[in-house]
């Protein structure tokens, strides 16, 4: 019975493996499931007649897989496994005697055997190597001991979103070191009280990255709440609610911050000498006494702005500030994130300089009429669907200069009729005259976007000393395509290398592409995909995800969106995204989270969309994209088990040299712990977002991955020293400080992200050394 049974399920792989490779061949992939499939169907044939050949055909199939899967992938044990787990079970399954009982003819075991050893071994020795990993160091000289850090910051407070308006995301504290960061231990835990409610959008997340002025620490939630919370115990101080209103067209429901600022022309003490900027989502910034949350009067209309002043086509929902403005030179700086892929008819992308103390409009900067930054009169508008600034911008006062990073105009997948002042702007890192908003320079990082490839993350300035001794006041620029765009500041002429390189083409008619494309020396830009990077738990969604490879279009990075369906490499997601990277002034090195995720996009002709009842815009899924000859699907490639088709590490931890361009390390970040029904531990190498934090003392820090924890790494070796479990998914970026006592702290905001999965929650949690 048990080998009838055997073969039976020696039949049916035959047949799943088999018919799936003849479609596989047939697209232009893979021979080897039609070969391995008649291998199987022969073998369940010869076991089931009791025929020891059986036993010999299916060694043959072991080694002969074993070859093809070492061949195609070298030693690594996560390409490996799925190629040959399922074949090395059935294997042993039929080495044992109730899987044998009956088999006439010499013993055949002996084969059987020495293929699964050879297998085992290699298994063996792959969980050992990693061919993926990049082992190195940085350098630990202090290039600039006085290095300069943006502004007035005192050591051990954090007063910008990045720190200073530099955006480095680096601290001088160094009283936490890789020696002694394992002995990091809860200090507090608050809990805001504002979590995700079944009637909020599907991407509610909890980004804030907090503040730390005095002995008080300000965030915001993802429902707009402003809240202070006492820097030593976590103790709330005092707490605003906006009382925003839900809104289904809403794309984000999230704060990565509030700004601050000091008034020197108030007297400390007096209301509202010191002030909290909370922007909201329903589009208005509201200015608060930091000493006691109560809303500063004198502020604007009475102590609010409305960001849809001015703007064409101000839908509820369409527009708002997802992240801190920049509060540079007694201007408040003000971008706001547009509803991609909604319509054609959306707000403009604008960036707006208001007074800091009265709210006045200082300037205004369109970048669909780039020239014109007076500011606009009641009853005009500013250009519509204008490329917008959704991140932070970095700003130096000594230059007088704002740097932007600018998104692409929506329809992102769609290029036909763009304006040339879009064509010019749109996913670039844009300089403006910090007091009159006039253009200085612009780097565009891709040209003729098809893809989102905006330019997601504050730039990072750095002074960088060069080989032969000069300082260069420069910008990092980290992108979704995965290049770091390495400026000078001044100038926006690259410090590292940037060339033009060929580019697909073969748009949809009526579009078209650019012939080339910037790419940067200093890149993590993946390898072009095969076939053989496509992956699975098992050989056959692994197959699964072959055959939907060789259907889609892909030629490699900039690959059009098509009615086919294109593969998208890097994806949307991003290689960086809006928690950028942090660097490190002094010894002028990088540390980031570079990510690695396929996405789909497929154009969608306009009289084959469902009608609005039947699918409605979101960042993922169907994108209807109103007024467009094209709605467009497009998603991450995954497989029939919702994994990645790609093959794993998803996401990593590096570091960079920034004096020489070159990356030192990379390795695998992140398990599979909560992407799993089981919590298995497995350093796989996650997704994830959100962004880094260095310090003096040689330590990152890093939340983001998909699996809940904080983590703290040897800043000159990426390895990882330290771990904290995490309530729910920190997908924020973590800060420190120190406070009256001289303790360092270090805080992660942890509530989860919406569109990644993770779990939601409403936690500031704040970690110290043992007093």
């Amino acid at each position: 019975m048990a080998v009838t049974i055997t073969s039976l399920i020696l039949f049916l792989i035959g047949l799943v493996l088999g018919g799936g490779g003849i479609r596989l061949a047939s697209l232009g992939g893979s021979w080897y499931y039609i070969i391995v499939g008649l291998a199987f169907l022969i073998a369940a044939w010869l076991l089931y007649r009791r025929r020891s050949t059986a036993l010999w055909l299916y060694a043959a199939i072991v080694i002969g897989t074993l070859a093809w899967a070492v061949w195609e992938t070298g030693f690594d044990w996560w390409e490996l496994g799925p190629r040959g787990g399922i074949i090395v079970l059935v294997a042993l399954w039929l080495l044992t005697p109730w899987a044998r009982r009956g088999i006439t003819g010499p013993d055949a075991r002996a084969p059987l055997i020495l293929a699964v050893l050879a297998s085992l071994a290699v298994a063996g020795y792959s969980m050992t190597a990693d061919p993926k990993d990049i082992a190195g160091e940085l350098d630990t000289d202090k290039v600039i001991p006085n290095a300069n850090l943006g502004n007035d910051v005192p050591a051990g407070e954090w007063h910008y979103y990045g720190r200073t308006q530099f955006g480095q995301r680096y601290s001088p504290l160094d009283q936490i070191t890789p020696d002694n960061v394992a002995k990091l231990q809860p200090a507090w835990t608050y809990r805001t009280g504002d979590v995700k409610g079944p009637d909020d959008v599907g991407e509610t997340t909890y980004q804030v990255t907090p503040l730390k002025i005095g002995d008080t620490l300000y965030i915001c939630t993802p429902h707009n709440f402003a809240i202070a919370v006492d820097a030593v115990s976590g103790k709330e101080k005092w707490r605003y609610d906006p009382k925003i209103k839900l809104d289904k067209d809403r794309q984000h429901q999230t704060c990565r911050g509030v700004s601050y600022y000091a008034d020197a022309a108030i007297a400390a003490g007096q209301p509202c000498a010191t002030r909290v900027y909370l922007p909201t989502s329903d589009a208005r910034l509201i200015a608060l006494d930091a000493a006691n949350g109560q809303v500063c009067p004198a502020f604007a209309e009475g102590g609010t702005l409305n960001l849809l002043t001015n703007m064409p086509y101000p839908k509820s929902g369409y527009y708002y500030s997802t992240s801190a403005p920049l509060i540079s030179g007694g201007k408040i700086i003000v971008g706001g994130a547009v509803n991609d892929n909604y319509s054609t008819q959306e707000p403009s992308g604008v960036i707006r300089a208001y007074d800091v103390n009265t709210g006045a409009l200082v300037w205004n900067w369109d970048s669909g009429n780039p020239d014109q930054t007076t500011p606009l009169p009641a009853g005009k508008t500013y250009t519509a669907n204008s490329p917008n600034m959704w991140s932070t911008p970095s700003a130096d006062e000594k230059l007088g200069l704002l740097y932007v990073p600018l998104g692409n105009q929506t329809p992102d997948q769609l290029g036909a009729g763009r304006s040339d002042n879009v064509e010019k702007f749109s996913s670039s890192i844009t300089a403006l005259d910090l007091n009159t908003g006039q253009l200085r320079w612009v780097r565009q990082t891709v040209h003729h976007d098809l893809w989102d490839m905006d330019v997601p993350a504050q730039p990072s300035l750095i002074d960088i000393t060069k080989a032969d001794g000069t300082v260069v006041p420069a910008l990092v620029g980290p992108t979704k395509q995965g290049d770091l765009y390495v400026l000078d500041r001044r100038t926006g002429e690259p410090v590292v290398a940037v060339k033009e390189v060929p580019a697909p083409g073969g748009a949809v008619e009526g579009d078209h592409t650019s012939p080339t494309q910037p790419a940067s020396d200093l890149s993590f830009n993946p390898k072009p995909l095969t076939g053989a990077d496509m992956w699975g738990i098992t050989m056959f969604d692994q197959l699964a995800c072959r055959i939907e490879f060789q259907g889609l279009r892909y030629e490699g990075r900039y690959t059009p969106p098509s009615v086919q369906g294109s593969l998208i490499y890097p994806g949307n997601f991003g290689t960086f995204n809006w928690g950028g990277v942090a660097v490190d002034p002094v010894r002028q090195v990088l540390f980031g989270m570079p990510t690695y995720l396929a996405f789909k996009s497929q154009l969608i002709p306009r009289d084959q969309v469902p009608p609005p009842d039947e699918g409605r815009g979101s960042e993922q899924g169907l994108n209807r994209n109103e007024g467009a000859p094209y709605a467009v699907v497009m998603g991450p490639f995954l497989s029939p088990l919702g994994i990645p088709c790609q093959a794993p590490p998803w996401g990593y931890v590096a570091g960079v040299d920034l004096r020489t361009g070159t990356i030192a390390y990379k390795h695998r970040n992140g398990t599979v712990y909560d992407m799993t029904p089981l919590p298995l531990p497995l350093k796989v190498g996650v997704p994830g977002i959100g962004g880094p934090m260095i310090t003096a003392g040689g330590v990152a820090f890093l939340g983001a991955a998909v699996d809940d924890y904080l983590r703290a790494y040897d800043l000159t070796s990426g390895r990882q020293l330290w771990r904290a479990r995490l309530p729910a998914g920190g997908q924020s970026t973590p800060m420190t400080y120190t406070v009256s006592d001289g303790r360092q702290f270090v805080v992660i905001v942890a509530g989860g992200h919406g569109s990644v999965g993770t779990k939601p929650g409403d936690y500031v949690m704040a970690y110290a050394l043992p007093k």
